[in-house]
């Protein structure tokens, strides 16, 4: 292993590697460098028009948490977590927390137009991250996912999860099926094994803060470091896994690695409330990036700044590691920190009072979702990415 190799995987794994690439991504694109997409910068003011509308329409006071999985633990207007009797103890609060959230987030991959999980306790019937969410967050009340009875919540026990526990939980069968199930199962099984319980990573963010605070990107830097191993068939450098990181061909005759970590920057993203519950303060929220997912990335396709090349691209199922869906997932990376000043604008808010977690939430991601619904009978993102259940 050369030292060079180590510092390399060590810049990888991080949230300023996700933006440089990304960063360097559109400015290929803008100039006409890449084969699959191009991009109109002049559509961003449709984009950003439609995105702080949508915030105004979902939070009229701009009063917008943060993008985060316990936005999905609510259904008909219950706050499910608030239901539950959870530890007193400040630190035992977090890791109950970190418990509860961790594989939630890692069981989001999108799970399908068809799916849907009813809950009886309040009537809802969900889909999507919605339906998911709530469905995670019952599993994780069962005790399920702990060792003992008299402590249900708690995840200590991720080792006996498998395909037919997911399926019952989320209510799986041929009429409603769920994308990538046996994926979704056997990542809970390696995040049991590599890390054991999911709430041990609160003590150690908790140890990194120095006085009391924080710093977002550490956050996932734990996670990226803690977690690596979990994600299947991976690249690696050094020795180290890069998880949610591909190649992508350059101009001429090599590739270079394209960082994204999306669901571990989601999941730094979810982190942050329990962190702050506990008495730490999180600095530089914005030092995380914006999400490479679907809905963000749709937005874009939607409202023409990303254009494909080859629009019958766009009804052909897509692999994750296609070069296409790389490069569709780092440029909307780099196009979400352009559309966040543009839609602050509009809102007459700062970037102090709204960073891009509130962009993301109020916001980008449900514009996203809303324009896929007035182009699209079924809502579905404008490119078809084939999942496995442990990227989108």
């Amino acid at each position: 292993m050369s030292v060079s190799d180590a510092a390399e995987a060590e810049r990888l794994l991080s949230a300023h590697a996700v933006r440089a690439a990304a960063d360097d991504m559109l400015r290929l694109a803008q100039d006409w460098q890449l084969a699959d997409w191009q991009v109109d910068l002049s559509r961003l003011d449709a984009a950003a028009d439609l995105t702080a509308d949508t915030v105004r329409l979902n939070y009229p006071d701009l009063n917008v948490p943060f993008h985060a999985r316990w936005r999905h633990f609510t259904a008909n207007g219950r706050n499910l977590w608030t239901e539950l009797e959870t530890p007193t103890d400040p630190d035992d609060l977090g890791r109950a927390a970190f418990d509860l959230v961790i594989p939630s987030v890692l069981l989001d991959a999108g799970a399908g137009m068809a799916w849907r999980y009813h809950d009886a306790a309040t009537g809802a019937a969900l889909g999507r991250s919605e339906g998911l969410g709530v469905a995670s967050f019952r599993l994780f009340q069962s005790g399920a996912l702990s060792s003992d009875p008299g402590d249900p919540l708690q995840a200590d026990a991720l080792d006996r999860v498998d395909a037919a526990l997911i399926a019952e939980a989320f209510q799986v069968t041929d009429d409603n099926p769920l994308a990538g199930l046996e994926g979704r199962a056997a990542l809970l099984r390696r995040l049991g094994t590599v890390v054991g319980r999911p709430g041990e990573l609160f003590d150690v963010m908790k140890a990194r803060a120095i006085r009391g605070q924080l710093s977002a990107p550490v956050i996932l830097e734990v996670l990226l470091d803690r977690l690596g191993a979990i994600w299947p068939g991976r690249l690696s450098r050094a020795g180290r896994p890069l998880g949610d990181c591909w190649t992508h061909p350059l101009p001429g005759d090599h590739d270079r690695l394209v960082p994204l970590h999306k669901l571990s920057q989601w999941m730094s993203y979810s982190l942050i409330e329990p962190l702050e519950a506990s008495g730490i303060q999180i600095l530089n929220v914005d030092g995380l990036t914006g999400l490479a997912e679907y809905r963000n990335g749709g937005l874009f396709v939607d409202t023409g700044v990303l254009v494909l090349r080859d629009p019958a691209e766009a009804g052909r199922p897509q692999v994750v590691d296609s070069p296409l869906v790389v490069g569709w997932r780092s440029l909307t990376v780099a196009l979400l920190d352009k559309l966040a000043p543009m839609v602050r604008e509009r809102l007459g808010v700062s970037a102090k009072d709204f960073p891009l977690a509130r962009v993301l939430e109020g916001g980008s991601w449900a514009a996203g979702r809303r324009i896929a619904r007035e182009k699209r009978a079924d809502g579905g993102p404008p490119i078809t990415v084939v999942s496995d259940g442990t990227v989108f």
